[in-house]
């Protein structure tokens, strides 16, 4: 084996180290999402808002803007993927909603 042959050995071997790193970093960084702690009803923030985990439930004397059809999933705040049962949204960081919940900040996706 020549010294160019060696050289090139532990170039590879770098290359590889960084990317068995960066795709370690990634799978954690996913797994940590899809991990994510459902918001509980009686969270400060999710109470404040009125949030239910399921529209059918929302106080309609309380919150007389809520209208039938109304859902987390069709919210513009919504951060889950299509069809998800539950997705991020920037009103309670760090934690999903029910795509079928409801608070008072819905906005209507448009």
């Amino acid at each position: 084996m020549n010294l160019n042959n060696i050289s090139s050995l532990k170039t590879n071997r770098r290359v590889f180290m960084l990317q068995s790193v960066v795709a370690s970093a990634a799978v954690v960084a996913t797994v940590g999402a899809q991990a994510q702690a459902m918001v509980a009803e009686n969270d400060p923030q999710a109470s404040a808002l009125g949030y239910k985990a399921d529209a059918s439930k929302v106080d309609k004397a309380k919150f007389p803007k809520f209208a039938a059809g109304q859902a987390c999933s069709n919210c513009a705040l919504f951060q889950g993927a299509a069809g998800a049962a539950a997705g991020g949204c920037p009103l309670y960081a760090g934690k999903q909603v029910s795509a079928k919940g409801w608070c008072s900040a819905y906005a209507k996706k448009g």
